[in-house]
């Protein structure tokens, strides 16, 4: 993870979270720079329990904007515990995660896309203007969470921002590419879901085959849509039903 400036930050907020767990709050948006503050702050919890300087944490679990400390009451008391991490949260800098940057097929036909008309209209602009900006935009994973290998993404531009469905689906089919509010997420597993589907891809976004990496995206990873016709995306799923898809002729260099 490499260093970057910041300038101002906002004093953070210790939160218990019932009497074994405190949640570091660096801020109350998401942003690139408060996540960064998220991530120097969990670097920097990671250095001191391999040093041994805190007894008695169990692990902390970064997300957006926010770390949270599940810790043994028995062993550490919660007082002495906020006091410390306050301290490091302080003293610690922002970092940002170095991650791969993913060039994943997305196919926006109208069966992949129910919603993608709909979002069109709302905001004034054509389909295909929607698929334009979606493919033009670098998205930033902030977090997995909800499912395993589900990314939350940052970046969607401030044009295509729209609240989740009003009545979630039962079913969303997985693969599919979805947003709600200023997010991008796909879901790896049919599931229920309230984000509004806009593709879908034919990537296995988790592969349990994949033993050292079964999720294909992890934090600091960025991710480009680009669009495939029904043909291409119907190929590429038959081959994603083998074994011998290759994830890693998605990755490129990041810019």
């Amino acid at each position: 993870m490499n260093p970057v400036s910041s300038s101002e930050p906002r004093p953070v907020r210790l939160l218990p979270l019932g009497d074994a767990a405190l949640t570091v709050e660096f801020d109350s948006v998401v942003d690139p720079e408060v996540h960064a503050r998220v991530m120097g702050f969990a670097a920097a919890l990671d250095e001191q329990a391999a040093g041994g300087a805190v007894d008695g944490l169990i692990e902390w679990v970064p997300t957006f904007r926010s770390v949270t400390v599940y810790f043994d009451p028995d062993r550490i008391d919660a007082e002495l515990l906020s006091e410390r991490l306050g301290a490091l949260a302080r003293q610690s800098g922002p970092r940002r995660i170095a991650g791969a940057r993913w060039r994943i097929p997305v196919c926006f036909d109208a069966e992949f896309a129910p919603d993608l008309g709909d979002l069109a209209a709302a905001k004034g602009l054509t389909r295909e203007q929607v698929i334009e900006l979606m493919t033009q935009t670098v998205f930033r994973v902030y977090m997995l969470g909800f499912q395993p290998g589900f990314a939350y993404m940052g970046g969607l531009p401030e044009r295509l921002e729209m609240p989740r469905l009003a009545s979630p689906r039962k079913r969303v089919p997985a693969g599919s590419v979805a947003v709600a509010q200023r997010m991008c997420a796909a879901y790896p597993w049919d599931s229920p879901g309230g984000w509004r589907l806009l593709g879908r891809t034919p990537v296995p976004l988790f592969e349990p085959r994949d033993a050292a990496r079964p999720a294909l995206l992890a934090p600091g990873d960025e991710v480009l849509w680009l669009a495939v016709d029904r043909e291409t995306f119907g190929a590429l799923r038959v081959q994603a039903a083998s074994a011998g898809f290759d994830r890693a002729a998605l990755r490129e260099e990041a810019a």
